[in-house]
Order: C-alpha cells, then sequence, then structure tokens
C-alpha cells in the first residue's frame, strides 16, 4: 500500500513523507513546486511535478503506484494574499481539492487525509476553541479550507470514502534530525521569520498590530511542532486503515503564546538581538486562536513529544542555520 502526498516538497508535506519513511510505508509525492523543493523530498521516494488538478495524472499515478490513501497538503496558505487574490485561493484550495478528491475515487482511493485550518474558527468567542464551535472563517484562506471539508463531508455520505480531517493551529519547527524545515521564500511564519532576524538573514521584523485584547496586545497563537503534527497524521492514517469513522480534530497544544512572547524567546534561544517595530494591524488576522486540544489524543492517541516553544524555536533555528 502506498500514500499519496499532495505538497509533499512542501514544509508540513516533507514532514509527512519523512514520518511514512520512517515507519516503513511507501510514499509518493505530487506537487507542482511553486513553493515547494525538489531536494525537501528524501530520496528513493518518487516525485512527480505536476498539478493535484490534473485527473488524468493523478490517476496514472494511483495505478503506477498502488495507491491506497491519500494525504492533501497542497494549498495556498498567507492569510493576507488571500484577502488580496481570494479567487486565487478558491481556485487553488477549493477547486483543485475538488478535482484531486473526484480524481483518487475514481482511480479506487477511499481514504483521505486533509490539511485543514484553525482559520476556519475566525474569531471565536470561546477559548480554548473546541471542535463544535460553529465555523465562522473570517477571510478567504478559512472560507476556502471549509468548503474543502463541506465537500468532503458531503461525499462521504454517497460515496466509499472515509476521512480525517485535521484542523491546524500555528505549525512551526523542524525535523529534530535536521532533515526538512520550512524554507518557503518571503514566508510570513512568525517563527521562522524571527529566527531569519536573528540570523542576520532579514533587517528586522514587524509586529501587526499591539492593540489587540490579549495581555500584551499582540496575537495570541497555539504553536505545534511539525513532526508532532506529522506523528498525528500517521495516527489519522492508522484511524482509517483500522475502518474508523469520519474525524474533524484540531491539532494543537491547548494553550498559546503572544507574538512578543515569541520574539522574546528567539532572541534569548539564538543570543541575539534584532530590530523589532510596531505595525497596523494586518487584515484577516483573528486576536486569539487557541486549541481545546482533548479530541485528537482521546480518539487517536496522539501523545505530543515537542511542546515547549522553546524546543520548537532551537529546532527551527537549528535549520535556519543549515541553510545560511
Amino acid at each position: 500500500m502506498t500514500v499519496l502526498v499532495t505538497g509533499g516538497a512542501g514544509y508540513i508535506g516533507s514532514h509527512m513523507v519523512l514520518a511514512l519513511r520512517d515507519s516503513g510505508e511507501r510514499v509518493v509525492v505530487l506537487d507542482d513546486l511553486s513553493t515547494g523543493h525538489r531536494d525537501a523530498v528524501p530520496e528513493g521516494v518518487p516525485l512527480i511535478i505536476g498539478d493535484v488538478s490534473d485527473q488524468a495524472l493523478v490517476r496514472d499515478i494511483v495505478a503506477q503506484h498502488g495507491v491506497s490513501a491519500l494525504a492533501h497538503f497542497a494549498a495556498r496558505i498567507v492569510v493576507p494574499d488571500s484577502v488580496a487574490d481570494p479567487l486565487g485561493y478558491y481556485e487553488a484550495n477549493t477547486v483543485k481539492t475538488r478535482a484531486l478528491i473526484a480524481a483518487v475515487q475514481d482511480a479506487g482511493v477511499g481514504q483521505v487525509i486533509f490539511s485543514s485550518t484553525a482559520a476556519i474558527y475566525g474569531e471565536p468567542e470561546e477559548s480554548p476553541v473546541s471542535e463544535e464551535v460553529p465555523p465562522a472563517p473570517i477571510n478567504p484562506y478559512g472560507r476556502s479550507k471549509l468548503m474543502s471539508e463541506w465537500m468532503l463531508a458531503d461525499a462521504a455520505h454517497v460515496l466509499p470514502l472515509r476521512y480525517v480531517v485535521l484542523r491546524y493551529f500555528n505549525v512551526a519547527g523542524a525535523d529534530p534530525q535536521g532533515r526538512s524545515g520550512q524554507s518557503t521564500p518571503n514566508a510570513t511564519h512568525l517563527i521562522k521569520v524571527a529566527c531569519e532576524a536573528a540570523l542576520g538573514k532579514r533587517p528586522g521584523l514587524s509586529i501587526f498590530g499591539t492593540d489587540y485584547p490579549t495581555p500584551d496586545g499582540t496575537c495570541l497563537r497555539d504553536y505545534i511542532h511539525v513532526t508532532d503534527l506529522a506523528d498525528a497524521h500517521l495516527r489519522a492514517l492508522a484511524h482509517l486503515r483500522g475502518g474508523g469513522d469520519n474525524l474533524v480534530l484540531n491539532c494543537g497544544y491547548g494553550h498559546g503564546f503572544s507574538v512578543r512572547e515569541v520574539i522574546a524567546m528567539v532572541k534569548r534561544v539564538s543570543g541575539s538581538d534584532f530590530p523589532v517595530t510596531e505595525a497596523p494591524r494586518r487584515a484577516g488576522d483573528p486576536a486569539a486562536l487557541v486549541s481545546r486540544a482533548d479530541k485528537l489524543p482521546g480518539l487517536l492517541g496522539w501523545k505530543p513529544r515537542h511542546d515547549d516553544l522553546e524546543t520548537i524555536v532551537r529546532h527551527a533555528l537549528e535549520w535556519e542555520r543549515r541553510r545560511a
């Protein structure tokens, strides 16, 4: 049995490929390399360069490689960009996902792990936020992902399809063995940006909004180590293979850190100071997003190994130093 990983040359997808390989699974990657990197795919793992909405290509991959499950990571993910280019995000994240699901279904693949996001919650009134909170996304990125969740749920009513939707909170860090990390050019993820600033790759960074209703006025986020997230996907795959029901699960640690707290940690771990300026809020940014994270451990037996901001930052810094 082979797992098809779309977006497997990207940040999170490449860590899933590593986790699958480490557990003895066969993997094939489909990626258009628009943001991914060829060298993020381990030697020996087939990499097909192409578009996930190319249904003929997808059906051919399934047939040639004996694919039995899909882990779908390929997407556009930058919230401010989605506000500026909503139609582009609906195309990449919703329309192409619809084509991909149809293609794998046609080819007989009935197990899907879908990469979703906490952005579907918008600005929830309760914190931490549980999976039962009604979705209310405030930006096209979140809406495009929610629409894909709806498609999966609707399709599963009438097709031999079972799925696990994983709603990521803020993913950060890098493979502890140094095999992969965040390499996206012009990345906007806070820990990535702060690490680049600490190593002199950027002149500094900006805090976007200091008047939010949070303890220090800056945005509050739940950061999850990318390796722990990959392990959640492995457990989702085992759940589906065991005949488990469809699930929608938050992926986070259940506690958050502010922008200022993250910057302070990067400065402390790196031993480097760097300029920090204050800027206006960015469109589409909620004040706080922290997960209620009890369903993932309870239903899939997931146990995080890197639930520590210092560890997350240290691994991210080590990756950035390797890329210097």
